[in-house]
């Protein structure tokens, strides 16, 4: 199957929450480091990694507030745009992290992910068409 060079890209657990929504990669590794699972080295990883990001990618909640509100987006989830090569390859080492403590994390693309209410050089922010943040695929 090829794959599409337009398609958005979100790494997602594959449990949704309470809400119905489908918890990032980010989220996933962050919550095993607030539960004190990971290891030293896991520690320093997920570290120097969410640096990286946060120097190189913008925060979209520190734009718009409201992004990730619930009431105002329901569902709203971070996609990457397909040219964010690079910020897609660095997700390898969190997918590696999240597998060693048996966490499922899946890759998913949509040309369409949904409502956009975010944008910038290198994500979208999206609340999903389909109610509880499943995908239209």
């Amino acid at each position: 199957m090829a794959t599409d060079p337009t398609a958005y890209v979100r790494f997602q657990g594959t449990v949704p929450r309470a809400r119905g929504n489908f918890p990032g990669v980010f989220g996933l590794v962050n919550g095993l480091a607030r539960d004190g699972r990971l290891s030293a080295e896991q520690e320093r990883f997920r570290r120097a990694n969410n640096d990286w990001y946060d120097a190189v990618c913008t925060d979209p909640s520190t734009v718009d507030p409201t992004v990730y509100d619930a009431c105002v987006n329901p569902g709203a989830a971070a996609w990457f745009k397909p040219t964010a090569v690079e910020l897609i390859a660095r997700v390898g080492g969190c997918l590696e992290i999240l597998a060693a403590h048996g966490v499922e994390c899946r890759r998913v693309r949509s040309t369409d992910p949904g409502r956009v209410v975010y944008e910038d050089v290198h994500q979208i922010v999206v609340v999903p068409y389909a109610p509880g943040g499943h995908l239209r695929l």
